[in-house]
């Protein structure tokens, strides 16, 4: 089972994602865009991409799209194959959401999410379960802290409306989760919903 963690930045997935690996010590725990135990040197681009101010936002798009299938390639499809539990914090979602914010920002592609959805449509693997942290923009930027191009007020608005146009698109996938609640409540809810899949599954 492939379950990804989405919503903005600030919205507490990597404190969630962090949490569950002691409620699932056997499960696959991943990231994207990939680093760590699961990195490459496609990750290792994206990082550097995603400081740069003035990078391209097309090129840009494609690093995170090839990060993303040697991600699957090296990790993903291997730990499905085994019948393991895969707990990603963030994954094509994500893509979809913020990199068709920046290509809407920069102009030259027409239907920018579409566009983004399209590429991946061929190749990628779509989870059984996301588990979307709502969280506004102001308190998304204020928590991460504005520290680099993707965690401002204005483009991490068009990010959460491209999340819910995605959620729109396939609600039986997606579950939201209120991030504004505390760290406990937040956590509680997202291991009651991933307990409930699981045990769907059985």
């Amino acid at each position: 089972m492939l379950v990804t963690l989405e919503g903005l930045d600030g919205s507490g997935k990597t404190t969630v994602w962090e949490a569950l690996r002691d409620v699932y010590p056997d499960a696959t725990f991943t990231t994207e865009p990939t680093s760590g135990e699961t990195g490459s040197w496609y990750g290792e681009a994206v990082y550097r991409s995603i400081a740069d101010d003035d990078a391209d936002p097309l090129a840009e798009l494609f690093l995170y799209t090839a990060d993303h299938a040697d991600h699957l390639t090296r990790v993903i499809e291997p730990a499905l194959e085994r019948g393991d539990l895969v707990i990603s914090d963030r994954y094509s979602d994500s893509r979809y959401a913020y990199q068709g914010a920046t290509l809407e920002a920069d102009g030259r592609i027409t239907r920018p999410l579409e566009y983004v959805v399209g590429i991946h449509s061929a190749f990628s693997i779509e989870p059984d379960l996301t588990i979307y942290l709502d969280l506004d923009p102001e308190t998304a930027a204020a928590r991460a802290g504005t520290t680099n191009k993707f965690e401002r007020v204005e483009y991490l608005s068009n990010v959460r409306d491209n999340y819910e146009r995605l959620i729109e698109r396939d609600p039986a996938r997606f579950v939201r989760v209120d991030a504004t609640q505390p760290p406990e409540v937040v956590l509680e809810r997202v291991e009651n919903v991933l307990a409930s899949a699981l045990a769907d599954t059985e």
